[in-house]
């Protein structure tokens, strides 16, 4: 019978032997090795865990505690248990609904015209430009600008005295129209901002998406003699689904959370936060009146957690939509 000869530097059991490694090191790499690769997962993801209970899920949960207790900013320290009260509070104010309403009513008007000019460009960009990398961070730049230096230039931009929005109206003959304090016009002021700030943004993220797009499907369109147009309708909408539901929740989330814009639209004058009527007032302002005006931190906190039950039901909404389209597309 051949034998064969082991290679150089191999380890060769002793002849009765076990197999083990001398003082029993091959044991202990191997149960080494075995914890490592049972651990170091959680090793890896336990920094991202730690941040968001440090400054996700504890305030979360404070704020909710708050939200059943009487609590005033001038004494922290105190505390009274009123239980729902604070939640019944509001939903009580007639000026939670009117905030409730701005909101849906701003986010509608500039969410629509936002994501539909985002797609516009995105289209635009992603042909053959020239200098595409200058179009590209122009259209970026707006969201790199603070919201307070954007929403103090638009306030002088829309100020009812010499704004220059105003100052170019008189000019085609319409009249003197204050801005601010109007119920319509305010609403599309503050949209205004936000389309302005957020629509590069949004190009970008379509743009990323249309590269990943297969050429071979506009090859094959344009073979069946397909204009750029139809190419667009037929092959880009449609394979942009998933991208533009995600940006539909994401701009969501962000006209619910507004609060620079109405914030800073009059200068920031605090006689003006919400507008003199409430016309402007958001869910986030509405807050920081109770908050940090009024100082009555339990009503705040409820207030914080009855935008939050409105994001998961729009949320909700969404994800229902979302799956009715992509089984009406199937």
């Amino acid at each position: 019978m051949a034998t064969t000869t082991p290679a150089r530097g191999a380890y060769t059991p002793p002849p009765g032997g076990s197999g083990a490694a001398p003082n029993g090191r091959g044991t202990w790499r191997s149960r080494l090795w075995r914890f490592d690769d049972k651990v170091s997962p959680y090793a890896y993801v336990a920094p991202f865990f730690l941040v968001f209970g440090a400054f996700g899920l504890y305030p979360l949960l404070y704020t909710g505690w708050i939200a059943l207790h009487r609590v005033e900013m001038t004494s922290l320290d105190q505390s009274e248990w009123v239980g729902f009260d604070n939640f019944t509070r509001i939903l009580q104010d007639s000026e939670f609904w009117t905030a409730v309403a701005n909101t849906f009513v701003i986010g509608v008007i500039s969410t629509v015209p936002q994501l539909l000019v985002a797609l516009g460009l995105a289209h635009l960009l992603n042909y053959r430009l020239r200098a595409s990398t200058f179009w590209r961070t122009v259209i970026l730049t707006p969201y790199a600008t603070s919201v307070a230096t954007a929403a103090l230039v638009f306030a002088l931009v829309f100020r009812a005295d010499g704004g220059f929005l105003n100052w170019v109206l008189h000019f085609f003959g319409a009249g003197h129209t204050d801005w601010g304090n109007g119920e319509w016009t305010s609403k599309i002021a503050i949209s205004i901002i936000v389309i302005w700030r957020w629509t590069g943004y949004n190009a970008l993220i379509y743009l990323a998406a249309m590269q990943a797009v297969p050429t071979d499907l506009y090859e094959a369109a344009s073979i069946d003699g397909a204009s750029r147009w139809q190419q667009f309708r037929k092959v880009t909408i449609p394979s942009l689904r998933p991208t533009i539901l995600f940006t539909i929740v994401i701009s969501t989330i962000g006209s619910m959370q507004l609060f620079g814009e109405p914030l800073l639209l009059q200068g920031g004058t605090l006689g003006s936060v919400g507008g003199s009527e409430h016309q402007y007032e958001t869910l986030s302002i509405y807050l920081y009146n109770y908050g940090w005006k009024l100082q009555h931190l339990g009503p705040a906190a409820a207030v914080a957690w009855a935008m939050l039950v409105l994001l998961l039901l729009i949320a909700l909404i969404n994800w229902i939509v979302g799956r009715f389209v992509r089984k009406s597309a199937a």
